[in-house]
Parts: C-alpha cells; sequence; structure tokens
C-alpha cells in the first residue's frame, strides 16, 4: 500500500512540475499585453508601425506600434507611438504582411477585435460622429473628416490616398465573414494596404523595414531558437506625440 501512495504521490509532483512548467514557457506577445493595460480604455487603435530583423543564425524580431486612443468616446483621439517590443517568429510571421495594419481595436461597445484592417476603418471611417461620405466631381464617393478632426485625415493620409465608398463597402463584406482586408489590388498586384503598399511606405518612410530586404530568408529560420525576450511593460515603452491632436 505504501508503494502505491508513493506512486500517486510521484504522479502528483511529476503533473505539477509539467503545467508549471507550460506556464512559464507560455508568453503574451505585446498586442494581447497592451489591451490587457488599456482595459479601461474606451476606444483604441493598434497598429503596425514598423517591424525588425536582426541577426543571422539566431534572429531577434521586433514590432513598433502606433496606438490611437480615447480617454472617453467625446475626448479627441491621442496618437502614442510605442518603443520596440521583441516578439516572438511566429507571431513576427503571422503579421508578415500587415505593417501600416490596424491590428487590435475597441469600439465604443467595448468589444476587442484582432481582425486585420487598413487604418482607421475600425472607429472612425464610416462614423457620422467623425465625418461624412462626399461625392468628388468624379462621380467617386469618398470619406471626409470634419474641420475638428482634420489631423485624422493627415495622420491616415488621406489627400494622397483617399478612401473610397467601395474600399470601405468592401472592407464591411470582409469583416461581416470574419476575413482580414486590405484593400484592393491597385498595381504590380499589390493590394493598397498592408507591409509593401504604397501606402504603408508614405505613412512609414523612414521605416526599418526595408522592402529590398529578403523576406524569404527573414521569415524562414527553421527550427532556429529566437532570442526575443518575453517580458512587456507597455506602460513604460510609449510615448506621445506631442500631446496629441487637434492642436
Amino acid at each position: 500500500m505504501k508503494s502505491i501512495t508513493g506512486y500517486k504521490g510521484w504522479m502528483v509532483l511529476a503533473v505539477f512540475l509539467l503545467s508549471a512548467c507550460s506556464g512559464n514557457d507560455f508568453k503574451k506577445n505585446p498586442v494581447d499585453v497592451l489591451i490587457r493595460d488599456m482595459t479601461e480604455t474606451p476606444i483604441y487603435s493598434i497598429i503596425l508601425y514598423d517591424m525588425n530583423v536582426e541577426g543571422t543564425f539566431f534572429k531577434d524580431y521586433e514590432h513598433q506600434y502606433r496606438i490611437i486612443k480615447q480617454s472617453s468616446p467625446d475626448a479627441k483621439p491621442e496618437e502614442v507611438i510605442t518603443d520596440w517590443y521583441p516578439v516572438e517568429e511566429n507571431f513576427f510571421n503571422q503579421h508578415a504582411n500587415d505593417m501600416g495594419m490596424e491590428i487590435a481595436a475597441k469600439s465604443e461597445d467595448g468589444k476587442v477585435s484582432k481582425l486585420v484592417s487598413p487604418p482607421g476603418y475600425s472607429n472612425y471611417v464610416g462614423n457620422p460622429q467623425y465625418g461624412q461620405w462626399q461625392t468628388g466631381a468624379n462621380g467617386n464617393s469618398f470619406w471626409a473628416f470634419y474641420g475638428q478632426y482634420a489631423f485624422l485625415s493627415s495622420m491616415l493620409n488621406l489627400a494622397t490616398f483617399p478612401i473610397r465608398r467601395s474600399y470601405y463597402d468592401d472592407y464591411r463584406t470582409y469583416r461581416g465573414s470574419g476575413r482580414p482586408y486590405y484593400g484592393p489590388v491597385v498595381s504590380n498586384g499589390r493590394r493598397a494596404y498592408g507591409t509593401g503598399s504604397a501606402y504603408t511606405t508614405a505613412a512609414k518612410p523612414n521605416t526599418r523595414w526595408s522592402s529590398t530586404r529578403n523576406s524569404s530568408s527573414a521569415f524562414r529560420s527553421g527550427n532556429r531558437t529566437s532570442r526575443s525576450g518575453s517580458r512587456y511593460n507597455s506602460s513604460s515603452s510609449m510615448r506621445s506625440r506631442g500631446g496629441g491632436f487637434g492642436k
């Protein structure tokens, strides 16, 4: 009987140790950490602002984010550019095509979505609180922000890349079916938004992520081990751009 009891004790200990090790191996990605730390923020969008890969044999993967957030539904949006975060290889690869895209957002109804979308589409474009659809001389309908939100128009570079109503209608169709939306094909088989698009290149011309980089070698590292860290502290890794928008 003692041997059976001892055996059970060892089994319990083994299960406990296995669970503990598994818990230590679980690492939250920085987007999940930002979402956790902005639980009390009613409205926000997290945009993949820049990305980077360092190293040859052992690669380090990094993300930088642009956050648009509001302290209340009536407050003016504020822009925050984070510091660089180390990310795991699989998370980096998951968002390899998403530079310049919104990869998480919380809407006024309190719902958080991680469906990849063009920047501004989740909370601001199509929202009558911030602007309206106008018809141009060519008959095309495009989105225009009200004067007090002109900074959003500037930030989203609408003067050069207007948001057409057809884009937004397609986005809503994609969103309804749970699919990411990168806009229509505009040139050379490329979509309007995302990594390598003209929109993203214009929005972040000084990016660390070069279009000449051999992305296939950057993304393929086989079974190599990444040295990316696993601790994130978003409260100490974000800086506001000059006191917010609207000034």
